[in-house]
């Protein structure tokens, strides 16, 4: 057992119990928390004929079964000096689509490094923070790109030496799949005919590895799974979907392209932003079912992001989340988190803590020389 749950230890005796909406047709709406609320959720893997709330009991390991939550490493965490760069004089950097919120916090934390920043926004009346940014900071350039111009794309990467590569909709649906696929192969291609970039850091999901038809023979998830894009079809699981084929067409051309690509594989994104309706918590119970519902905070996924990038020996895929959703306590605060106002579950004598299977010790290993700089040594 691996990561953050992978101990026992007394919790207390709560209850909660969870409403689930069934749907064949799988076209269920998400006005409420996902988990451990009274209200309806997604699970996209039960099958019937019509609408059925279906109410699932969680119950809790006995008391003697002790869970300690202390992950396998110890991230350090990360004092961001703003006052100096890590790296001197590093080489100019572009950062698309700068127009999504983890854009906006990767292009504020680059600067702060001391990057030249293109920050390339495919919505470029959501970025007045960067706009405004732009006027007092010389080394933010800003750019309006569109995925399907494949000009527009060339003249935001002119003179970059590194890509960080984001696609994000609020909803997701077949027209949206084929669009990421095809915004991806383009971008790639124009990396490809980009003579200065030297490394692609591509943001992926953990949607993109944990949703398989046989994943309970899956002891733990880690980098080399792969979410399967029939089974995604077939359940509608359309940011799986997305992410894995957008994810699969950038590793082909990068490796024919002879790119230096290296992906994250985020989980699920709090903060702000967060809500029922975001398309990653289609099929949440089922991934606290199967002990993968996991999340990580923006500081977290942009350092990583930053990490990946500078470190020569980074390579592959990185899963990457700080928090895993594996006990009951853990499901409420998740819950809160992204609705504050929705009423408290009722309580029950017996709640089952799930045993945490995936795990991201690739990227905790990276993390650790981020955090001390000694991802540094081998670069010239």
């Amino acid at each position: 057992m691996l990561g953050a749950n992978n101990h026992l230890s007394h919790l207390p005796s709560l209850s909660l119990s969870l409403s689930v909406a069934r749907s064949h047709s799988l076209n269920v709406f998400l006005p409420s928390p996902f988990i451990y609320s009274s209200l309806l959720i997604l699970n996209p893997l039960k099958h019937s004929s019509k609408f059925e709330p279906l109410s699932l009991s969680l119950i809790m390991a006995p008391a003697a079964l002790r869970i300690n939550t202390k992950p396998v490493y110890e991230i350090p965490k990360l004092v961001h000096d703003n006052s100096k760069p890590v790296i001197e004089n590093p080489k100019p950097v572009c950062v698309m689509d700068a127009s999504t919120s983890l854009g906006q916090s990767l292009v504020e934390r680059l600067l702060n490094k001391g990057y030249t920043v293109h920050a390339a926004a495919y919505n470029y009346g959501e970025i007045n923070g960067l706009k405004k940014l732009s006027s007092e900071n010389k080394r933010l350039k800003l750019f309006k790109s569109d995925p399907f111009s494949y000009r527009s794309i060339l003249d935001a990467m002119r003179g970059c030496y590194g890509l960080f590569y984001m696609f994000e909709e609020s909803t997701y649906d077949e027209f949206v799949v084929d669009m990421e696929v095809r915004a991806t192969h383009n971008v790639l291609e124009a990396c490809a005919h980009t003579d200065t970039i030297e490394r692609v850091v591509f943001t992926s999901s953990v949607t993109a590895v944990v949703w398989k038809e046989n994943r309970k023979n899956t002891s733990v998830f880690e980098e080399k799974d792969w979410s399967e894009p029939n089974f995604c079809r077939k359940f509608k699981l359309w940011h799986a979907l997305a992410k894995t084929l957008s994810e699969k067409t950038a590793w082909a051309l990068a490796m024919d392209r002879g790119l230096d690509m290296v992906s994250i594989n985020a989980g699920l994104l709090t903060g702000s932003g967060l809500s029922a309706s975001s398309p990653y918590l289609k099929g949440a119970p089922e991934m606290y079912e199967d002990g993968v519902l996991v999340t990580v905070d923006t500081d977290f996924l942009v350092d990583s992001h930053i990490a990946v990038y500078e470190t020569p020996s980074a390579f592959g895929r990185h899963m990457c989340f700080n928090r895993t959703v594996c006990r009951p306590e853990d499901a409420v605060k998740l819950a809160k988190m992204i609705s504050p106002s929705a009423p408290r579950a009722p309580a029950s004598d017996e709640l089952r803590v799930i045993e945490q299977r995936i795990q991201n010790m690739k990227l905790n290993r990276i993390m650790v020389e981020f955090a001390s700089g000694r991802h540094l040594e081998l670069l010239d």
